[in-house]
């Protein structure tokens, strides 16, 4: 699985444990490592998986397939697949809020929306200062309440993941106060800003500059006591060869990374020490966009790679909000 055969050979699963797909590459990992589990393979058969999020309450996992226009349903309790939502305004991020509703980024739109528990779907934001937002990206809910996003142009630059359009206004990274319905940007000059999250404290926020230059990054900034702002800029990792785009903390504060771009040394999933050092590794036959934790303890990883959403159970659970 880790060779570039398992690129034209399609999914093996691992036939012994440890499944040699996953490798610790530093002592911390080995806590996390179940040697008892392995990366299975739930779905296949979408055109580019993004923004998977766990329903607990319902025992499913919601994940956009962002060119087919749709998000797709897999039930934990029978492995059953189905389309949730059919278009879905070429919807990519998702995340819940904390009365557990859907929270997603559409393309198409060019908004932010909230399903509401009858299914109808209200408009959190799709403009700022009179223009246009971009494509939104990817969300988080901190515990407050506040919605943040990254609003990149990706979705503009074709037809494939959105409408072709030019963009009104710089990509920027946002917060919303949903009680308030007041938005402000609080990072400004981040070059393709694209997946995000909070360490479990919620005092750093995490942001990949996916168009950074040479390489990507992925930036930390320091998040205000009262939960509004950041400060303080920095590179937390510098990606060299990969490509980080989702990701999510653990109840450590490690951070689990989407990685890859067609390169099977790379494809699959990084963790990430609260250090920034490279403690693990899950190998994937494809590239992986985003990632959540759930199951009924919130100790397993779903991973959405490209054509495919893969599981594995590991010894952590996700930070709250992730």
């Amino acid at each position: 699985m880790n060779d570039a055969s398992s690129h034209t050979q399609g999914w093996r699963p691992a036939t012994y444990y440890p499944d040699p797909a996953i490798k610790a590459l530093d002592p911390r990992f080995e806590k996390y490592w179940l040697k008892l589990s392995a990366v299975e393979r739930l779905t296949t058969g979408l055109r580019w998986a993004e923004g998977p999020v766990w329903f607990g309450d319902g025992r499913y996992l919601l994940c956009s397939d962002i060119p087919n226009q749709r998000i797709i349903k897999w039930e934990e309790e029978t492995g059953a697949v189905s389309v949730f939502r059919k278009p879905s305004n070429f919807a990519n991020g998702n995340t819940r809020d904390r009365q557990g509703r859907l929270v997603t980024c559409e393309h198409g739109g060019r908004r932010v929306t909230r399903t509401e528990y009858d299914g109808s779907i209200t408009v959190l934001m799709d403009s700022f200062g009179g223009k246009r937002l971009n494509s939104p990206n990817d969300v988080v809910v901190k515990s407050d309440g506040s919605v943040w996003f990254t609003d990149p142009t990706f979705g503009l630059l074709g037809n494939y993941e959105g409408y072709k359009a030019e963009p009104e206004i710089e990509p920027n990274v946002y917060r919303l106060d949903p009680a308030t319905g007041k938005a402000n940007i609080v990072a400004e000059g981040v070059l393709g800003p694209n997946g995000l999250c909070f360490s479990p404290d919620e005092k750093i926020l995490y942001v990949v500059e996916s168009r950074g230059v040479p390489n990507r990054k992925i930036l930390a900034y320091d998040v205000s006591a009262d939960g509004t702002t950041i400060s303080n800029k920095r590179v937390h990792i510098d990606a060299g060869p990969g490509t980080p785009d989702g990701m999510r903390c653990d109840i450590d504060g490690n951070l689990w990374c989407g990685w890859g771009m067609g390169d099977p040394e790379l494809d699959g999933v990084v963790v990430f020490a609260p250090d920034g050092v490279m403690i693990g590794r899950i190998a994937l036959p494809e590239r992986c966009a985003n990632l959540c934790f759930g199951g009924v303890k919130r100790n397993r990883l779903f991973m959405a790679a490209s054509q495919s959403i893969y599981a594995l159970y590991v010894n952590t659970q996700g930070a709250l909000g992730g």
